[in-house]
């Protein structure tokens, strides 16, 4: 028994371990956003499902020896995969879709020994029910969750603040290996164990499932996978898409499988049937009421809320778990379920709604799924209340639901010009007052931050507004070069492109942008483009990139005011990435980092790898004009000599501060918990 449950604990946290590994190591590759992580989920649960399918079909299609010798020389082949950091060579090379291409990188990287983990948990447990046929396998499924929560919590928390990222693929690729021992031992050890039911007849086993309960296990699971992808994404989009954020969400959603699964008086329903109610309304208010919460209230919100909806999902699966006999086909329709979830999240909702609407489907879903539970089964709470008035309130309670998530959705559209999204989230144009009016003003959002806005009226519309005031870092890096002669500017992130006011005739002005979507945006709504006398070209995909394969651009001056949400990428601050854009800048030439941020202080981030080059630098703090239509910005600039900030335009800003708790950030490093506010 130590040997079954030794093997199936090694890969269910290895299973999980690898996820955000991998997914912290493409991150850069595609933008740093958010919406990398979900296309990541679809990945894993969709390998999962693959895994589920395979185990179905050797347990029922193949004969004892076959299935043995099968899965050996899988588990020997995987082998040739380690170790499973990926190549450089399937880094993008532009704007291409960024859901295939991260895929196709997993695919490559982790893809069979993903299979072949994912495997474990239904074909360790059908080979203990025909060794063991007097024990239930399914605590060995409460168990292969708690080795998946333990990775999850551990990577954080241990791994990733202390071991560089390269190097936790070696010792995962190391820890692998040892999994494949145990498995294939299991494997050749179950070649002459009898069939699945340990021997039981079939009819002891009883009548096989009705397509109506297969449809509720995957139901259940799917309702559950698309409230996390999509409580995940949400709150991932607010802060910034690190690890940390991504796990804990899967880490509560895990822990409801080990707790409906270890044994059933974890779950009540009359306890649970309540509390999801409240749980759901919960999530449903800070969704439409998003200033009324700071962003840890939001999450604390999101987070609590996820995990009573999944032990209600999650639990009454567990409830109707079959026998052993049909457990592979019970894993199967659950791990489909998973899937389907991720594809409605990571596929179908990003080209389906133009805003994120696929958090309140899956609120309204979950509703809905709960009370069909509730209603086929003669024994719910809600059949013993008198004259029926526990359904009503029931009833009323999910109708009251689905129309004030409508509402807010309608009241959402209703003032917006332009509603459009695609992979890296929802872009959105808005107009405050009246056509004509020298106050008019178009306004230009990601989600929730403001991409920049233009004065509508004509004798206005070449002023800078929002981030770009005259006060601004980048407003006086470019004021402190030479201005009879041509500039070379360099920006990462177009946004309305309220940056090119700065621009005149013979600049020239580079500007990065990962998003084409916001090019279409920036070209139809507004005229910062069209309008600039300068000459502008654009370069699409991830702008570290983009730089890495180009040649030296002699910039006096470079932006970087890429935004992901409220957050700068991680691995646009990183050391290597700072000797990127020295190189791309000419010796006497500036680097701006905009480092305004609701969560994050960025600035000892700033100043370390600004120090470690040996560069100087210097805090610009504006704390803008609402009448002139300028925002209070932060930002950094660096030099290669300390002189260059003797100018007046400099005085009276400081050196950014360096903190003893805040280390260097290199690509292998990096540390969010030191800088969250």
């Amino acid at each position: 028994m130590i040997l079954y449950a030794a093997t199936i604990f090694l890969s269910a946290f290895l299973l999980f371990q690898v996820q955000p590994m991998i997914a912290k190591i493409i991150l850069p590759w595609f933008g740093g956003t958010a919406a990398v992580w979900t296309a990541c989920m679809l990945f894993f649960q969709s390998a999962l499902l693959a895994g589920y399918l395979y185990s179905h079909w050797a347990m029922s299609r193949l004969g004892a020896c076959a299935r043995g010798g099968l899965h050996v020389g899988l588990l020997a082949v995987s082998l040739l995969a380690l170790p499973v950091a990926p190549a450089d060579r399937w880094k993008p090379l532009g704007a291409q879709d960024p859901t295939l291409g991260i895929l196709l990188v997993l695919a490559m990287s982790v893809g069979l020994p993903y299979l072949l983990l994912s495997t474990t948990g239904p074909l360790v447990q059908a080979w203990f029910a025909r060794a063991f046929p007097a024990a239930s396998p399914y605590r060995l499924f409460a168990l292969s969750n708690i080795g998946s929560m333990l990775a999850l919590l551990g990577y954080p928390f241990l791994f990733e603040p202390l071991v560089a990222t390269r190097r936790q693929a070696y010792l995962w690729s190391g820890a692998y290996a040892l999994f494949v021992v145990l498995c294939g031992v299991l494997a050749w050890r179950s070649r002459g164990l009898e069939e699945p039911g340990g021997g039981v007849p079939a009819e002891d086993a009883g009548d096989a499932p009705a397509a109506s309960t297969k449809g509720l296990w995957a139901g259940l699971a799917a309702c559950a996978s698309a409230l996390l992808l999509a409580s995940t994404n949400y709150i991932t989009q607010d802060v910034a898409p690190i690890p940390f954020l991504w796990v804990l969400p899967l880490s509560l959603y895990l822990l409801s499988f080990i707790l409906t699964f270890e044994r059933a008086g974890w779950y009540h329903r009359a306890l649970y049937l309540p509390l999801t109610a409240v749980a759901l309304a919960a999530m449903a208010y800070a969704f439409t009421e998003q200033d009324g919460l700071e962003i840890r209230g939001r999450v604390a919100v999101f987070c609590g809320a996820l995990f009573l909806c999944c032990m209600t999902c999650h639990g009454e699966v567990a409830a109707l778990k079959p026998h052993p006999r049909y457990l592979t086909g019970y894993y199967l329709m659950i791990s489909l379920g998973g899937a389907l979830g991720g594809l409605f999240v990571g596929v179908v909702a990003p080209y389906l709604f133009p805003l994120n609407l696929e958090l309140p489907v899956a609120i309204v879903a979950c509703a809905l799924l709960v009370l069909l539970v509730h209603w086929r089964d003669g024994e719910s709470p809600l059949h013993r209340t008198a004259d029926g008035w526990g359904w009503i309130v029931a009833a009323g309670c999910a109708l009251g639901l689905a129309v004030t998530l409508v509402w807010d959705v309608q009241q959402t559209f209703r003032d917006y010009r332009l509603v459009v999204r695609n992979f890296y989230g929802s872009l959105l144009t808005i107009d405050y007052g009246k056509p004509g009016d020298r106050e008019a003003v178009r306004k230009f959002t990601h989600g929730a931050i403001n991409h920049g806005e233009q004065w509508l009226h004509p004798g206005r519309r070449r002023d800078p507004t929002s981030y770009f005031g005259p006060g601004t870092g980048v407003a006086k890096a470019i004021r402190s070069k030479d201005r009879d002669k041509p500039q070379r500017i360099g920006i990462t992130g177009l946004g309305a492109g309220v940056m090119l006011t700065y621009a005149r005739a013979g600049d020239y002005y580079r500007i990065y942008e990962i998003n084409p979507l916001v090019v279409e945006v920036a070209r139809s709504e507004f005229t910062f483009l069209k309008d600039c006398p300068a000459k502008v070209e654009l370069v699409m995909g991830d702008a570290r990139l983009s730089m890495e394969r180009e040649e030296a651009q002699n910039f006096d001056v470079l932006h970087l005011d890429a935004f992901s949400s409220d957050s700068v990428p991680v691995h646009l601050l990183t050391r290597e990435a700072f000797e990127l854009y020295f190189r791309h800048l000419k010796p006497d030439g500036v680097l701006v980092l905009h480092i305004s941020n609701r969560y994050l202080d960025l600035q000892p981030v700033a100043a370390r790898a600004a120090q470690s080059l040996g560069k100087h630098a210097l805090l610009v703090e504006d704390y803008g004009d609402d009448d002139a239509g300028y925002f209070g910005t932060d930002m950094v600039l660096v030099a290669n000599q300390k002189e260059f900030f003797d100018q007046q335009l400099f005085m009276g800003a400081k050196p950014p501060e360096v903190r003893a708790d805040v280390s260097l950030w290199t690509d292998d490093h990096s540390n969010l918990f030191r800088i969250l506010k």
